[in-house]
């Protein structure tokens, strides 16, 4: 996967922009406050549908502007050829997807894939479980299969139940009502928790030789998968029924996959040690590029790879190796910093450079 042109108007302090980006690795050098991470921003919200750094809301909409744009193209494998486009207000978007209107944004991100390692990357293990919640997810849309084995029907389904049944909770709906929406629930519930076990049980053995790596001194990592309720002890129906007057009393389903949540154990790591803030990033990224090379071995090619500010993030031996693999990969890469990696001296890689000055960019050197 190649983004081949990105246009963009309204992101931040971005002047309108018109880039053709390299095939292989590309740098966005510039001062800082200059603009280079919102480049890294308009590419990941058509990937994810939001900011790294928060909601379109909380300020990725320029000040003075009704709305902000994005578009891209991009290739794929077999001479696919992609296109896509956001326009966000902060609060209301529309879509288009190779030429059509696109009704779900999850439709509109599962097309363009990219992963992004910057500075809050910790805190997909070190903070709260919902991002990673979204980390399973974005996996299992990005592999998602046709017929029974889909992914997003089944999330949507799921999403859909919860909601009525939180609906009903908070109206203290009669037990009849909620005993329909419990089994509708519980039945979404299996198929959803299914796909995520599945999932983690595939990339466990990219990630403990990535956690090997990157963290020998803690041994190989290992993912514990916890499903959102006591699942070796109850069917999710039991759960369900045995939560009821707790979630009748708090307005909200308490037990289930919207509650799910992992961790990473280390071989070698004391039991109940909390990671070092470094330790959290590079576990961070084994588990990110863990879900690249599943993507890769699913899909026949690499997502886009986003590195803000990588020569901050990561110290020069972290860096090469990094960088080295992503080139081995043959993955399209961006990496902003105010100076070039000092990890690519080393390096033939073919490399696109992109200069930023006060919110402008412009294409300066090809090396």
């Amino acid at each position: 996967m190649r983004l081949t042109r990105l246009t963009a108007q309204g992101v931040r302090n971005l002047a309108p922009l018109d880039l053709q980006p390299g095939p292989g690795l590309n740098l966005v050098l510039g001062d800082n406050g200059a603009g280079k991470t919102s480049l890294l921003e308009a590419v990941h919200l058509l990937a994810y549908g939001r900011s790294f750094r928060g909601r379109v809301r909380d300020g990725l909409v320029q000040t003075g502007v009704d709305a902000l744009e994005v578009f891209a193209e991009w290739e794929e494998p077999r001479d696919v050829r992609r296109r896509a486009g956001l326009r966000h207000t902060g609060q209301v978007w529309t879509g288009r997807l190779d030429g059509e209107s696109v009704q779900q944004l999850g439709d509109l991100c599962a097309a363009l894939a990219a992963i992004t390692f910057e500075p809050g990357s910790h805190t997909l293990v070190a903070a709260g479980s919902e991002a990673r919640r979204r980390y399973l997810d974005w996996g299992l849309f990005h592999v998602d299969r046709d017929g029974d084995q889909a992914f997003r029907p089944v999330w949507r389904r799921y999403a859909r139940a919860l909601k009525q049944r939180n609906a009903l909770l908070k109206q203290r709906a009669p037990a009849r009502q909620l005993d329909a929406w419990d089994a509708e629930l519980a039945s979404a519930a299996e198929q959803l928790d299914r796909q995520r076990s599945a999932y983690v049980e595939r990339l466990q053995p990219s990630l403990e030789t990535l956690s090997l790596e990157l963290l020998p001194q803690l041994g190989g990592g290992q993912f514990a998968y916890r499903p959102g309720w006591r699942r070796d002890q109850l069917a999710l129906a039991d759960a369900l029924l045995l939560a009821r007057e707790r979630d009748l009393a708090a307005g909200f389903t308490s037990v289930g996959p919207h509650r799910a949540d992992w961790r990473i154990t280390h071989a070698a790591r004391p039991a109940g040690e909390a990671l070092s803030r470094g330790q959290a990033k590079l576990t961070a990224l084994a588990c990110l590029l863990a879900q690249a090379e599943d993507f890769a071995a699913q899909r026949g090619h690499w997502p886009v790879f986003l590195l803000d500010d990588l020569a901050a993030e990561l110290d020069q031996t972290h860096q090469t190796r990094l960088l080295e693999r992503l080139h081995r990969s043959g993955a399209q890469v961006f990496v902003t910093g105010t100076q070039a990696p000092a990890a690519l001296a080393s390096t033939d890689w073919p490399t696109v450079v992109f200069h930023v000055e006060q919110g402008r960019i412009g294409r300066s050197d090809v090396r």
